[in-house]
């Protein structure tokens, strides 16, 4: 896998655009005033500070809504300043908390620490996740499926089985399955990558890692014959649908692939995951950092110890950081090192994503046992 993955989760939820404005652009800064307090050299500069990188986030934001709705040409990775620009205003929130933890306000719906975000710019987020919901678009020959997530489900479910494991754990495979799918696309099939020209589809996968999924499926498919010919006659379909196109961007082969290249020989190791991690959400997490830094990862699931296992090189806490992780403040960024229960803890950007990934697995296992 190439590394460092440029392909981030968005935040999910949409609002209009009308609801952006007001802007509690120095918000903090009247707060402040009300109270009475004066404000040390520090704070002072980390308030001006944060209130110069909402202002930059609202002008890119506001800069590439104007180049979509005037059918403009975008940069090479027009996500890449959006991404960068909220990145910095969450960074400078919380350099401003921690020198001033009054400023620490009211919870915010996306369920980000209220350290990192004043509640008062969700609309920002909202707009951040609409752009990159167009700029991501699927190109026009995608081939979508009427069922996407049940379709992680099942070929989730199905390699697992494939490998003798037992029907709880391959469902708990299944489960993992789709919250990777939410982790990478919200949930989203076949769409494109607004920060990065080699990551796309479904699996946000790129080209050798998709080949190197089909090699892998076409090894394991026999054995899911035996027990799920319904599932191998859809493959088949899917493959003839697929004839010359981009597997990433036909929904089935590209999850299909996706699991087979990076995912599917850790399966064997739930039972183990499960025991060391009991909270799905951390092991969603887990198979997640299998996206992003997978050679650690995969050291730390064999190593017995998971939650204490310590990465501390820098290459791979810069890859950690570029997948927001490590991100946002300068104490966050002055970490040299972190155990996997520090990397998953700080992990709180995905915490969203993986709940509504659960949310839909628990619809789609009820609806099966209906």
């Amino acid at each position: 896998m190439s590394w460092p993955r440029s392909s981030m989760p968005l935040i999910a939820r949409m609002l209009p655009m009308a609801l952006m404005l007001p802007i509690s652009i120095g918000a903090a800064g009247r707060l402040a005033a009300a109270a009475g307090e004066t404000l040390t050299s520090a704070q002072s500069l980390a308030l001006t500070a944060y209130e110069n990188a909402v202002k930059q986030f609202k002008s890119v934001l506001e800069e590439r809504s104007a180049q979509i709705a005037a059918h403009q040409p975008l940069p090479d990775l027009p996500g890449q300043a959006l991404y960068l620009a909220r990145n910095t205003m969450i960074s400078t929130y919380k350099d401003l908390t921690d020198v001033l933890p009054s400023k620490i306000g009211r919870p915010n719906k996306f369920g980000i620490p209220a350290a990192y975000l004043d509640a008062d710019n969700e609309p920002l987020l909202d707009e951040y996740s609409r752009l990159f919901t167009i700029m991501q678009a699927p190109p026009a020959n995608a081939q979508d499926s009427p069922t996407p997530f049940e379709d992680v489900v099942r070929l989730g479910t199905a390699i697992a089985r494939a490998q003798g494991l037992d029907l709880a754990t391959a469902q708990a495979a299944g489960r993992i399955s789709l919250g990777l799918f939410f982790a990478e696309t919200n949930g989203h099939q076949n769409i494109g990558n607004a920060r990065s020209n080699t990551y796309k589809g479904s699996f946000q996968t790129g080209e050798s890692e998709d080949q190197i999924g089909q090699r892998k499926w076409a090894a394991v498919k026999g054995a899911i014959a035996a027990f799920d010919p319904a599932l191998i006659a859809r493959d088949a379909k899917e493959e003839a649908r697929a004839a010359h196109l981009d597997h990433r961007f036909n929904h089935w082969t590209a999850v299909r692939d996706g699991l087979m290249n990076a995912h599917a020989a850790l399966f064997r190791q739930i039972p183990a995951i499960a025991k060391a991690l009991p909270d799905p959400i951390d092991q969603m997490k887990l198979f997640e950092l299998i996206q992003i830094i997978p050679g650690p990862t995969t050291a730390a699931i064999q190593s017995g110890n998971v939650s204490g296992y310590r990465v501390s090189d820098p290459r791979i806490m810069g890859y950690l950081r570029n997948n927001s992780i490590f991100t946002f403040g300068k104490a966050d960024r002055a970490k040299t090192s972190a155990t996997y229960r520090e990397i998953l803890d700080a992990m709180w950007l995905f915490n969203d994503i993986f709940r509504r990934a659960l949310t839909k697995f628990n619809e789609i296992t009820a609806q099966q046992k209906g």
